[in-house]
């Protein structure tokens, strides 16, 4: 049920990297085998600073249920951004966060 944000700087492909992302989030097998659960939107940026050099650049946030431990979010991290980097070679800021949903509060419903 992960829903997944990628933050990206607006010169790159952002239906490419909805697509690794959750490639990524699906390979890690935390989820639903056919993927149904996995959620992936995508912010371009047009205007942003990445340091003293401006380079493009690309932050997911994975917000998925808590629960899970520090292995298993570090290999969901890997896993998506082994993914990013069959795209990005150069010249791009690559990172991947993984951000607990407290199970408790969490309410979701489909209308």
């Amino acid at each position: 049920m992960p829903h997944c944000i990628v933050e990206y700087s607006a010169n790159l492909n952002g239906q490419a990297l909805v697509n690794l992302v959750h490639q990524g989030a699906l390979a890690s097998e935390l989820f639903q085998a056919q993927g149904s659960d996995i959620k992936v939107r995508a912010i371009p940026y047009s205007e942003f600073k990445t340091g003293s050099v401006d380079i493009s650049f690309i932050h997911v946030t994975m917000r998925i249920l808590s629960g899970r431990n520090d292995e298993q979010k570090t290999m969901l991290t890997q896993r998506v951004l082994m993914q990013l980097q069959t795209l990005i070679k150069v010249d791009c800021s690559l990172s991947v966060e993984v951000v607990d949903i407290d199970r408790e509060t969490y309410s979701k419903v489909v209308v």
